[in-house]
């Protein structure tokens, strides 16, 4: 059939339909070409401007309407909700926390238990690694320091009522209604009885320490210029000093002229006797009494100062440690002026 011409004489030529694929064209494969176009597309000047894409700022609400919300979220009469939870909630909420307060206060409980019933409360489950005895003095007020004139009576009366403080529980009637007289110089040993048994104690009486008992002389000789101090070795829960042989106690110049202390006096011995150990606890040595050794400088001379020290000595002893001062050793300074 030959083509047809129009009254212009130009030939009519017949329309091309376009593809049935792009006129199907839906779905996912338009939104891939629309992808596709996209990415070749250039930028607006609209798309460059950030301004237009940031959040605008809400209205400042009223105070009236903040008290308005607040009442909502502490109760919502719609919902009947209170704090934004309704009953159930809180029930369940409050249940949880109740059974898991309850299981760890019963594991907290239990562990506790089981600590108490695996410790004696008598003496330390391990013992190995006790450290030698340290020592302490008294009077002990203002450091290691003794320092006054015996025509001032201020200058003194302190130490002699440090003195007083310390010397009370060994008064003689106390000493007496609750300890007993011990005879023999070896171990008071009392392992034989029950775990629980209260330990006796041997007697120290304070008329014992002679002239620095203050009872001859009340002023401990600080008015005479001759003072007196106590020293007295720490308690150690079953510690055994000197391995059957008595610590003795030595008193030297360690800093100052070496005859600066004169002639040296111990009340009642300078040694700690082995009645009076071992040491059982608090608990069962109810009125255990340490042996304390009363030292008197009857020599000491006038308005020079002085540093004394005062050591332990005897077997399984440390009195030179570089790190602990009261290891087996303690030492102060001494200033008597006339």
């Amino acid at each position: 059939m030959e083509p047809s011409s129009t009254e212009g004489g130009a030939e009519e030529t017949p329309l091309k339909s376009p593809p049935h694929k792009v006129i199907l064209k839906h779905g996912q494969e338009l939104e891939e070409e629309q992808e596709e176009l996209a990415e070749h597309q250039p930028l607006e000047q609209e798309d460059l401007n950030f301004e237009r894409w940031k959040r605008r700022p809400l209205p400042k609400r009223t105070l009236h309407q903040k008290i308005d919300d607040l009442k909502t979220y502490l109760w919502n009469a719609e919902t009947n909700e209170f704090m934004g939870r309704s009953g159930k909630s809180w029930s369940l909420i409050l249940l949880f926390y109740a059974a898991l307060y309850l299981f760890l206060a019963a594991m907290f409980g239990g562990c506790i238990f089981c600590l108490m019933w695996s410790i004696s409360p008598y003496h330390p489950t391990f013992n190995d690694r006790v450290m030698p005895p340290g020592m302490t003095m008294a009077p002990h007020l203002e450091g290691h320091e003794i320092a006054f004139n015996a025509s001032d009576r201020k200058s003194w009366k302190k130490y002699a009522r440090s003195m007083d403080e310390y010397l009370r529980p060994y008064n003689d009637g106390a000493q007496e209604r609750k300890n007993i007289r011990c005879a023999q110089d070896r171990y008071f040993m009392q392992d034989d009885l029950e775990e629980s048994a209260e330990r006796k104690a041997c007697q120290f009486k304070r008329s014992w320490l002679g002239d620095c008992s203050g009872l001859q002389d009340p002023h401990y000789g600080y008015s005479q210029g001759r003072p007196c101090i106590l020293l007295r070795m720490n308690r150690i829960l079953g510690y055994l000093p000197g391995q059957g042989k008595p610590i003795n106690v030595t008193c030297e110049v360690k800093k100052g002229p070496p005859d600066a202390l004169g002639e040296i006096q111990f009340f009642p011995k300078s040694i700690f006797d082995l009645k009076y150990y071992p040491y059982y606890g608090r608990q069962r040595h109810v009125n255990y009494s340490s042996p304390v050794v009363a030292v008197r400088f009857a020599g000491v001379h006038y308005d020079t100062h002085i540093q004394v020290q005062c050591k332990l000595n005897g077997k399984g002893i440390i009195n030179d440690s570089p790190t602990d001062r009261y290891l087996g050793s303690v030492t102060f300074s001494l200033d008597v002026g006339a």
